[in-house]
């Protein structure tokens, strides 16, 4: 009895120093849960990705001597200065062109400040109606599938053969409705509806813009949301003249 007893001691103390933790051992967790919260909190937030990977802007024959002849042209002009801002602010590879530009005068001048800002990648002058000409078709931008927004007159001749040729090349193409725009404006809504038969977008400006950037965290959107507010009463008057109810 008792050496039972004396027994039980012995085996009370041998459990407590298998199961109490050592000092050394309390600090060497406290040691692995510091580098855990270190390596927690120096942890980069994710990049925002944009959702278009490949945008590109054409301006499509915006000269001046369409200005008398083409409906809702002071519209047109709006919509693309707004659109040429943002490619400012978004860093978007921009391509002009003119037709016949000795005859039918350069681009208006109310853009010509934009394209300077803009990333223009070129200011090419043209007989074929369709933009996608082979100046264009070499730049590497186009090597891959591109998100090609498309703004111009006029909406049924060279509007609507730029964006046939760019999805016959395997891009995607956005018809920017509030800056499209014909001679006579009964050709637009069917250049539209043939355009989105064909496997175009018909968009606005603002939708296109937000769509590209996907994300309200990526570092130019608040100086877009400046951009849409500043132009809010010229986008409102491009889509009531140019569009209404007709797409």
């Amino acid at each position: 009895m008792s050496l039972r007893v004396c027994l039980k001691p012995t085996i009370a103390s041998t459990l407590r120093r298998q199961f109490v933790p050592s000092a050394s051992f309390i600090s060497l967790q406290s040691r692995s849960y510091s580098i855990l919260d270190r390596a927690t909190m120096s942890s980069p937030a994710p990049v925002p990705q944009r959702r278009f990977q490949n945008p590109a802007v054409f301006v499509c024959d915006i000269q001046e001597k369409f200005r008398p002849a083409i409906h809702e042209f002071d519209k047109v002009i709006a919509t693309t200065s707004k659109l040429l801002r943002a490619s400012s602010i978004l860093s978007l590879p921009v391509f002009v062109t003119t037709q016949n530009r000795a005859r039918l005068g350069d681009t208006v001048s109310e853009l010509k400040p934009h394209l300077a800002a803009a990333a223009v990648k070129a200011d090419i002058d043209k007989t074929r109606f369709s933009m996608f000409i082979p100046p264009l078709l070499s730049d590497s931008v186009f090597s891959s599938p591109a998100e090609v927004a498309i703004v111009g007159i006029e909406s049924h001749i060279c509007v609507t053969q730029t964006a046939l040729d760019l999805l016959q090349a395997g891009h995607k193409v956005y018809i920017l409705a509030d800056g499209v725009s014909s001679t006579n404006k009964e050709e637009v809504p069917i250049a539209l509806a043939r355009l989105r038969q064909a496997g175009a977008v018909v968009t606005s400006s603002e939708s296109w813009i937000y769509e590209l950037m996907g994300d309200a965290a990526v570092p130019e959107f608040k100086g877009i949301v400046n951009l849409v507010k500043d132009t809010g009463k010229e986008t409102r008057g491009a889509l009531g003249g140019l569009l209404g109810s007709k797409i």
